[in-house]
C-alpha cells in the first residue's frame, strides 16, 4: 500500500507577549502532516520549526512504502541517519508517526487509544500549565481561576527569568499562586533550565518551604549530573525530559538519577511508536512519566501508559489546537477522556487557514 503525504505550516500569534526563564515568543509554529492511503487520511502535527515540513517532504515521505507505523518508524529512522535525528528530525518523524497511527486507527474504525493497545485508565488527569513570566498579577490570577474552575488539581508557572539579585520576583509569583489556589491544587514550577546548579539548590530550598511539589528543569537538561545534584538536595520532585529526542537522551537522565518523573513529548520523542518504548524503559527504571505539552495528541498515549502521573494542559497549545482542529476534547473535573471517535478524533479545520504560512 502506498502512502501520500501532505504538509502544511501554520503560525498562530499569541494573545500577548509570552516568556519563560530562557526564551520569549509571540507566536507558535505548527507543522501539520496528513498521510493518505487507500482513501483514508490520518493527521499528525508537531510544534517547532517550519523546516520540519520541508524535511518531511524531502527525506521522510519518499521512504513511506508501508503505512504500518512501526515499519515506517524504522524506515524514517534510517532516512534520518545523515540528517540527524535530534531536534527538527525528531519533530518531523514524530508528526508523521502520529499521522500514521491516526490513519491506522481510522482504517480499523477504532479510537487511537484502542489501536495503541487499549486504555489502562478511562480519564487522564491534567495539570494547568502557563503562568508566563510576562503575566502581571491579574493575568496570572485569571489563569489560575480558570484552571480551578475546571477542577485541575495541580498548576504550573514559569520561573527563572529573573536571576541573581532579582530571584525575589520568582518567589513572589510562587507566593501569589500558593495564596490563590490554597489547598485546592498542588503548585508546580518550571525554570526551563534558567538557573545554575548552586542557585537552583538555593531556590529549591525556598520553594520547599512554600510547599511546592514539582521543580521542572531547575538546570538545563543537557546537564543530567547537575539535575541529579539538585534532586539530591531537595525533597521536591525534580522533572525533565521534554528534550528526549532518542532513547539515549532518556537513558542519560535516568542513569544519572536526575529525575523523579520523566517527561515525554509525543510530538518530539518519535510519536506513539517511540513513546511506548520510552515509557516502558522508564517503568523498568522505576520512574513515572508525565506527558509534556501537545495536550490533545497526548491524551491517547497517556491513557495507555500505566506509569503516567499526568498530562500537561499547556495553555498555548490548548488555544492553538482549538484554533486549528475540530474535535478537540474538553477538561472536566481535572481530567480529559479519549472518547470513542475513530483515530484521535480530530480533523483540520478550515477556520485555521488564516494562520497558514506554507
Amino acid at each position: 500500500m502506498t502512502v501520500s503525504v501532505l504538509t502544511r505550516v501554520f503560525r498562530v500569534p499569541t494573545e500577548r507577549p509570552e516568556a519563560d526563564g530562557t526564551f520569549a515568543w509571540d507566536s507558535t509554529t505548527v507543522v501539520v502532516v496528513q498521510c493518505e492511503s487507500e482513501g483514508m487520511v490520518g493527521t499528525g502535527w508537531t510544534y517547532g520549526a517550519a523546516a520540519a515540513g520541508a524535511l518531511i517532504e524531502e527525506v521522510l515521505a519518499p521512504v513511506l512504502d508501508d503505512p504500518d507505523p512501526v515499519a515506517a518508524a524504522e524506515a524514517m529512522g534510517r532516512a534520518l541517519r545523515n540528517v540527524g535525528r535530534p531536534g527538527v528530525g525528531a519533530t518531523a518523524l514524530s508528526a508523521v508517526d502520529l499521522a500514521l497511527w491516526d490513519l491506522a486507527a481510522r482504517r480499523d474504525g477504532i479510537p487511537l487509544v484502542a489501536a495503541l493497545g487499549g486504555p489502562v485508565r478511562d480519564a487522564v488527569p491534567v495539570y494547568g500549565s502557563g503562568g508566563f513570566t510576562t503575566f502581571d498579577e491579574s493575568e496570572l490570577d485569571a489563569q489560575l481561576d480558570d484552571w480551578m474552575a475546571r477542577g485541575m488539581r495541580a498548576v504550573k508557572i514559569k520561573i527563572g527569568q529573573d536571576r541573581g539579585t532579582r530571584v525575589e520576583r520568582d518567589l513572589a509569583r510562587v507566593d501569589q499562586v500558593v495564596a490563590r489556589v490554597g489547598d485546592r491544587a498542588a503548585v508546580f514550577v518550571d525554570a526551563n533550565g534558567g538557573y545554575d546548579v548552586d542557585q537552583a539548590i538555593e531556590v529549591a530550598g525556598a520553594l520547599a518551604a512554600r510547599g511546592v511539589a514539582w521543580f521542572e528543569e531547575p538546570v538545563s537538561s543537557d546537564d543530567p549530573a547537575g539535575l541529579a545534584r539538585v534532586r539530591a538536595a531537595t525533597p521536591i520532585d525534580v522533572a525533565a525530559g521534554e528534550y528526549v529526542w532518542r532513547r539515549c537522551d532518556a537513558e542519560a537522565l535516568l542513569d544519572a538519577g536526575a529525575v523523579d518523573c520523566l517527561q515525554l513529548d509525543v510530538t518530539r520523542c518519535g510519536g506513539p511508536t517511540a513513546w511506548r518504548e520510552l515509557a516502558a524503559f522508564a517503568a523498568d527504571a522505576g520512574v513515572d512519566v508525565s506527558a509534556h505539552c501537545a495536550p490533545q495528541l497526548s491524551v491517547h498515549v497517556g491513557a495507555v501508559t500505566p506509569g503516567l502521573r499526568h498530562l500537561e494542559w499547556f495553555s498555548d497549545h490548548e488555544r492553538v489546537e482549538a484554533a486549528l482542529f475540530d474535535g478537540t476534547l474538553p477538561v472536566r473535573d481535572g481530567a480529559v477522556r479519549p472518547g470513542d471517535a475513530p483515530g484521535h478524533g480530530m480533523t483540520l479545520s478550515t477556520r485555521g487557514s488564516r494562520f497558514r504560512v506554507a
